[in-house]
């Protein structure tokens, strides 16, 4: 029985030895053939070329030229000849207010004045002069017999009439775009409150900041870039046009841009600005170039199909792009993509040289 036993257990010991060994060619071609696929990756050859800096800020837009039209007198508006962001002409038309009290008034206003101009001839007769030779009258007395009469009060009252039947006429004091127009038709105009706002939309500017430690990277006639919050595809190009020479407490600069707004962009939007200026002839390389290894920035350059790591001290940078200032140099062949996982001396397969 022991000799049978012990022959049972040397044929399973045979028989698992046996399917190990067959299984051993398997494991190791997989294996092979998983070192044997080099890395898919794109590449591009360093040169120098003109380098644009780029700062980027959020800021809002504003119009330099916006006004809000208010009418003289307390009267209901006759007619409304615009609405919200109708285009307008300098001297256009928008409203106008009934005009039967405001010319009552300016009748009673011109009559007041007549009656005045009488008086003053009583006054300077009563004195012995005559209104026709005013010009020998003595100043003072002159000014006695006009503030007498009462005739320097109606003519400033006749003035004002005339003044508020022109203003109730309302017209667009530039050309621009209609805003926050509320009123209706009928209803009785405020001399408090705006009638309306208008907008010259070629006259926009875009309010930003940029740190102090920026501003040796900025200076007036630097070209910008304005895409709104709302609308990312739409990009709109202005420059520098002013900064204020005051660092704030949290050590910004405020800075404005003007901006060609072309009709599609408002007051008061939220945007990205992007200011762009060119540092000359740098040694550039793409931001998907540069990979970090244990903190460190690398970037991997190709020769004879093998990826070899270098590590490298990067610049200024944009939004797509980092100066060199050591690690590389003019020539290399550097690789852009498929290095995230690469290892140093990694066969890898060129598929594309980027441009």
């Amino acid at each position: 029985m022991k000799y049978y036993g012990l022959l049972i257990f040397i044929l399973l010991i045979s028989s698992c030895g046996g399917e190990s060994r067959e299984r051993e060619p398997a494991e190791e071609s997989v294996e092979a053939q998983l070192h044997s696929e080099d890395n898919e990756v794109t590449v591009a050859t360093l040169k120098y070329s003109d380098f644009k800096h780029e700062l980027i800020s959020n800021g809002k837009l504003s119009a330099q030229r916006m006004a809000d039209l208010r009418f003289e007198a307390a009267e209901p508006i006759a007619k409304i000849y615009v609405r919200n962001g109708q285009r307008v002409a300098k001297g256009e038309r928008i409203a106008e207010l009934d005009l039967f009290r405001l010319s009552n008034k300016v009748a009673q206003a011109k009559d007041a004045l007549e009656k005045a101009k009488l008086e003053l001839k009583d006054v300077l007769i009563g004195q012995g002069y005559m209104l026709e030779d005013s010009a020998k009258v003595p100043k003072a007395t002159l000014n006695l017999a006009r503030v007498k009469s009462g005739y320097d009060l109606a003519t400033a009252r006749y003035e004002m009439a005339l003044y508020e039947e022109r203003r109730a006429v309302m017209t667009a004091p530039f050309d621009g775009v209609i805003a926050n127009l509320f009123d209706k038709q009928a209803n009785m105009a405020s001399t408090t409150e705006p009638f309306c706002t208008i907008i010259d939309p070629n006259s926009l500017e875009a309010s930003f900041s940029v740190l102090e430690s920026e501003l040796p990277l900025i200076k007036r006639g630097d070209r910008v870039e304005v895409t709104p919050f709302a609308n990312a595809g739409l990009t709109t190009h202005g420059s520098v046009s002013e900064i204020n020479p005051l660092v704030d407490e949290n050590g910004m600069v405020q800075v404005r841009a003007a901006v060609s707004g072309k009709g599609q962009l408002f007051e008061g939007m939220n945007v990205r600005v992007s200011v762009q200026r060119s540092l000359g002839k740098q040694l550039i390389v793409p931001k998907t170039a540069v990979v970090l290894r244990s903190g460190k920035q690398v970037v991997f350059t190709l020769k004879d199909n093998v990826a070899y790591w270098n590590y490298v001290t990067t610049g200024l940078e944009n939004a797509d792009s980092y100066t060199i200032v050591e690690g590389l140099k003019e020539n290399d062949v550097v690789i852009t993509s498929g290095n995230i996982n690469l290892a140093h001396e990694a066969p890898v397969k060129v598929v594309e040289n980027s441009k």
